[in-house]
Order: C-alpha cells, then sequence, then structure tokens
C-alpha cells in the first residue's frame, strides 16, 4: 500500500524559507498562501516531516524571543545610545551629524501587558471566586423570627 496518494508537494529546501518566512510571523495560513498548498497541509507537514516542523518552531521562537524582549524594553525603559541629530548650519557647506544618547522612559501601556500575560494571578482584571475546593460558593440565608 505504500507509495498509494498524490506525490507531495514538499520540497526540503521549504523548512529554511518556512523558518524565515516565521521569523516575520507567519501563520499556517500564511505558509500555505506562500507555498500554495492548503492549510491542511502545512499542518500534515508539521506532524510527518520533522526537518519543517523543527524549522517552523525556530523561526517562531526566534521572532516571539525578539518581541518579548522589545515589548520588556519598552515596558521598563531604555536608552539608544546610537541615535544621531544632522544639523545644517547657517552658511555652512556641510552637515553636522551629532551623536547623541536618546532616553525613552517606561511605558505603561506594556508594563501593564506584561504582568497581565506573566503574572495573570497577580494582575488579571477578572477575579473569579470560588467556594471550597474550587465549587460553588454556598450561600446560607437565615430566617430571623419577629420576637
Amino acid at each position: 500500500m505504500a507509495g498509494r496518494g498524490r506525490p507531495t508537494k514538499f520540497n526540503p529546501e521549504y523548512s529554511e524559507t518556512a523558518r524565515k518566512y516565521c521569523l516575520l510571523g507567519a501563520t499556517n495560513a500564511d505558509l500555505a498562501n506562500f507555498f500554495e498548498v492548503a492549510e491542511s497541509t502545512i499542518g500534515k507537514w508539521l506532524a510527518e516531516i520533522p526537518e519543517f516542523s523543527d524549522a517552523v518552531k525556530e523561526g517562531r521562537e526566534e521572532a516571539d524571543a525578539k518581541v518579548a524582549e522589545r515589548l520588556y524594553a519598552r515596558a521598563v525603559g531604555y536608552s539608544n545610545p546610537h541615535a544621531v541629530k544632522i544639523f545644517m548650519p547657517a552658511g555652512a557647506s556641510e552637515p553636522v551629524y551629532a551623536p547623541y544618547t536618546e532616553h525613552y522612559p517606561p511605558e505603561t501601556a506594556a508594563a501593564i501587558f506584561w504582568l497581565k500575560n506573566r503574572r495573570r494571578a497577580d494582575w488579571r482584571d477578572k477575579i473569579e471566586h470560588t467556594g471550597e475546593d474550587g465549587g460553588p460558593i454556598t450561600v446560607v440565608i437565615r430566617k430571623f423570627s419577629d420576637d
């Protein structure tokens, strides 16, 4: 029965291409569109071709790490020591390049986003209350007599 069915469109060069495309944030749908296959084919390649799966994971992990690093920098503030201002003084024939360090203060929205995702239990907006052992909350209503 081996060898039955439609031959695969997979080419071993696709692994490196997919890794690079995933560095740019490609989803399975993006990969399917790029390789001109169905999204289910990408899922099949991920499940059956270890080199392809590893390349996609590597690209996505690297991209996610870079975004996390940049989000963290925005949350806590950072400095760019490579900034340059270019001036053209009156009467000068050449521009003047002035290197300086640009400072970016912490950004509240980035800090909140980071904490809500990294410290969910402490920073979530919605807190769910439960009863004993995670069950429903028991409400006891007592009626007092008029005496």
